[in-house]
Order: structure tokens, then sequence, then C-alpha cells
């Protein structure tokens, strides 16, 4: 059984696959795009891409009223195809790069967290998603 509801975004990106995992994994381009909204912002980012390795990343509010730490450990690095850490809380993300001949789908799987509902969890990483998305089409 279960023990976490899946939520599942995507996006297609209308760029080839070195670039996109690129800017989805190299830290100086996770800080210009992880966050889910134009009041927030990433002031730093780590990232050690290689099981075992942690992903860090710093969020906070501008305004400097709120912020965390989100981090995982990998369970799984294939370059250029396929993501999956592990979070303190135990739950998982796996992430899917998909080429094609005019871009590449990113699809994230995540489990949810048991303090939201899970339409705001979607939300949220959604509007992260489509953050990487517009930066990385730039």
């Amino acid at each position: 059984m279960e023990k976490f509801k899946q939520i599942t975004i995507e996006a297609l990106v209308n760029a080839p696959l070195e670039k996109a995992w690129d800017c989805y994994t190299n830290s100086e381009h996770i800080t210009q795009w992880n966050f889910a909204d134009d009041s927030w912002c990433c002031p730093s980012a780590e990232n050690d891409l290689r099981v075992g390795g942690k992903s860090k990343a710093r969020m906070e509010a501008k305004d400097g009223s709120f912020g965390f730490d989100f981090e995982g450990i990998y369970e799984a690095v294939e370059i250029e195809n396929y993501l999956c850490y592990v979070l303190a809380d135990e739950r998982k993300v796996k992430v899917w790069f998909e080429p094609n001949e005019t871009y590449t789908k990113v699809k994230v799987v995540f489990d949810a967290e048991n303090e939201n509902p899970l339409e705001l969890q979607q939300g949220g990483w959604q509007a992260i998603l489509n953050n990487y998305k517009k930066y990385t089409e730039q």
C-alpha cells in the first residue's frame, strides 16, 4: 500500500535535452527559476548529482518574512534521462526527461505531504516547473 499519494506535473520545454537537463540540474540555473511566485526567490542552490549526493535549494520570500531549505538525497541519477531523490520526511520525487525533435518533456511525480491540500501542492509545484520552462526557453 502507498505511504503517500502521488502527484504528477509536467512541462513541454522548447529546448534540446542537453539544455533542459543543464537548466534543471545546474545550481547556477536552479537559483533563477526555483520559486512558485515572483514574491519569492532562490538565493542559493547546491546539487551533488550522484547517487547518495544531496540536492539543496534555499527558498525565501523576497521580503525576508519566511524561508526554508528544500533538500533531498539522490537514489538514482541517469544523466539526461531520470532523477529520483528522497526528502527528509521520506517522500520521493522522480523526474523524467523525454526528448522529442522540437521539445523536451519534463515529467515530475512527487509524493504529496499531508499538511496541505493536494490541489495546492500540485499548483505550487507546477508553478515552479512553469518558471523552469520559461527560464529554459529564454
